[in-house]
């Protein structure tokens, strides 16, 4: 069930991707509309992650293209802002919290302008979002990871895009991080910004995401949660490995979902 859209944020066609010859990617083709929280759900292995590099131009495809804002990525590139997942980082690199955050200006000003006061401006309000404001002086090594996770967020909060990819964002924060995580997100969908977020935690995806692309190397399903997230569609997805599908088909169909604790 892939539902498309017109005047699409992101429109991804016919996408492969292999690594080592090894299909990661099969065949995906989706289109993603604006002012959406977007879930991407699958099990490990799944190209969660490849796909939002694949978009991104980090990695090489096999086939099939993209296109942003209808345009090709490199004319659009300072509108989009990437989130990578945490472990991938070397956070070792000598360098302040306000130092990272500043990092997602040099987008819009050229790597070799010089920082303005208002891009500092800007970064102090985007570690503000994610509380993270006190900290600015902090070497980035010395907080913990949740902590260097909000930081990346304010740093891609810095770049004013318009379509932001985060690669699973609530990883590694406790409860009360990850509910303030939600709330930032919800708050630019609702000024009409578009977020697609790889996430892993079924029970907490119906709440959080407005639009679920369910994926497993291949593209399963695309659109609104309501049509998307169905027993049939996630046994579908997980192969009938997922322990909780019994359960979860209760709460789907009263789409009553229980809130982590």
């Amino acid at each position: 069930m892939i539902v498309q859209v017109e005047n699409p944020v992101l429109e991804v066609h016919d996408l492969t991707v292999s690594y080592d010859k090894n299909p990661v990617l099969w065949n995906v083709d989706f289109s993603i509309p604006k002012g959406k929280l977007v879930g991407i759900i699958g099990p490990n292995g799944a190209g969660k992650s490849t796909l939002l590099k694949s978009v991104m131009g980090l990695i090489d495809k096999q086939s099939g293209y993209v296109k942003v804002f209808d345009k090709d990525l490199n004319d659009v590139r300072e509108q989009i802002s990437y989130v990578p997942q945490r472990e991938s980082v070397d956070w070792d690199f000598p360098a302040s919290v306000l130092d990272v955050v500043l990092m997602g200006r040099y987008g819009r000003r050229g790597l070799f302008k010089r920082i303005s006061k208002r891009d500092k401006e800007i970064a102090m309000e985007s570690l503000a979002k994610v509380n993270m404001q006190d900290y600015y002086k902090r070497q980035i090594a010395q907080l913990s990871g949740g902590q260097q996770q909000r930081v990346f967020i304010a740093r891609s909060l810095a770049q004013q895009a318009n379509l932001y990819l985060m690669d699973e964002p609530f990883a590694g924060v406790d409860a009360s991080a990850e509910s303030s995580i939600l709330n930032l997100l919800q708050e630019m969908r609702a000024e009409e910004k578009t977020i697609m977020v790889v996430h892993h935690d079924l029970q907490s995806a119906y709440e959080y995401f407005d639009w679920v692309i369910l994926l497993n190397m291949r593209l399963v399903a695309s659109g609104p949660k309501e049509k998307v997230f169905t027993t049939e569609l996630l046994q579908e997805t997980y192969g009938g490995k997922l322990t909780l599908l019994d359960s979860l088909s209760n709460f789907i169909r009263r789409k009553e979902f229980p809130i982590k604790g």
